[in-house]
């Protein structure tokens, strides 16, 4: 039996605050000229209250409540960062949640490209267990610190997804690649031992390290997208639509350059809305994809994660 997706619940906050009137742009910190135009993002998702954890919380229950059933397995994806230290947000999320005898556990270091190598690996567990059925994947989106604006690359909103893979889901996750590079694990730091939180501050570690992520990211995701295809028998003719994270409008022209794979307008539409919601990003615009009426039966929507962890991630999807 095939093996996809069961259910998708992604969990954004009504309040949508406009770029130019966070903090970072109204004087309070410093920001590169011109970063707000060049982003694609006119507001952002913002929840006051919940943190990451109580977000997927909510993601997970209301996913539940439309589709019961227990999970065999929780995978949450890391987020930034961990509700408590030392602690398990997957534990926490499990109790919260209700969840008995699923098994739950975390993916995390893997940054923006979590969710598609969380939905790979769900896959191949389901494969290797047939009497495992399905697997809950879970992630809350908040910015480690207070800042919204990651300079040059993303400003961050905050949300949470739900989702299922399971067993005769669709779309069907017909194949996957992943790839990583250890020298960018440090490439954004926040030093959380020497402040408290109210006084954390992302720092870029490894100055000009964007750059040569960058060039390695052209290659490695263009050596990806072929053995991807190769795998299932495909070329680039047969991919009805190109998703990826919701970064910046400038990324979405980089990669189609790069990989000569139109990016789908869905990708823009929620990048100017909500801005980039990390692991989120290729879930949501997968979820949504039907409703721009560009899809039929049977195609197939190839999914590009990548994160300044140097970590690259391909899937394709059966509609």
């Amino acid at each position: 039996m095939s093996i996809g997706i069961g259910a998708i619940h992604c969990l954004l906050p009504q309040d949508r605050v406009s770029v130019t009137d966070l903090p970072e742009f109204a004087g309070q910190q410093d920001v590169e000229p011109g970063s707000a135009d060049i982003s694609g993002v006119r507001t952002v998702s913002v929840s006051t209250d919940d943190s990451a954890c109580d977000l997927a919380v909510r993601a997970c229950r209301e996913l539940l409540a439309a589709h019961p059933g227990e999970p065999d397995l929780m995978i949450q994806i890391a987020s930034r960062p961990a509700e408590a230290l030392p602690g398990s947000d997957a534990h926490r999320i499990h109790n919260r949640v209700g969840l008995t005898s699923a098994f739950p556990f975390t993916v995390g270091g893997l940054g923006c490209a979590g969710a598609s190598v969380a939905a790979a690996l769900a896959r191949d567990l389901l494969l290797a267990d047939p009497a495992r059925h399905s697997v809950l994947l879970a992630y809350g989106s908040r910015p480690a610190d207070g800042d919204r604006v990651r300079y040059p690359v993303a400003v961050v909103g905050d949300g949470a997804f739900a989702m299922t893979i399971a067993r005769g889901g669709r779309p069907v996750l017909k194949a996957h690649r992943m790839q990583a590079d250890g020298i960018f694990n440090d490439l954004y730091r926040v030093d959380h031992k020497r402040a408290p939180g109210q006084e954390w501050s992302e720092e870029n570690a490894l100055k000009g390290g964007y750059f040569e992520l960058a060039t390695q990211s052209r290659t490695r995701m263009s050596a990806l997208v072929d053995e991807t295809l190769s795998d299932a028998g495909l070329t680039k003719d047969d991919i009805a639509a190109t998703l990826m994270p919701n970064v910046t409008a400038s990324a979405y022209q980089f990669y189609e350059q790069a990989l000569g794979l139109p990016i789908h307008p869905v990708c823009g539409k929620h990048l100017a809305e909500v801005g980039h919601l990390g692991p989120i990003d290729v879930i949501l615009n997968l979820h949504r994809l039907p409703a721009e009426g560009d899809l039929s039966s049977a195609d197939h929507v190839l999914v590009l994660s990548n994160a300044r962890y140097a970590t690259w991630a391909v899937t394709l999807w059966e509609v």
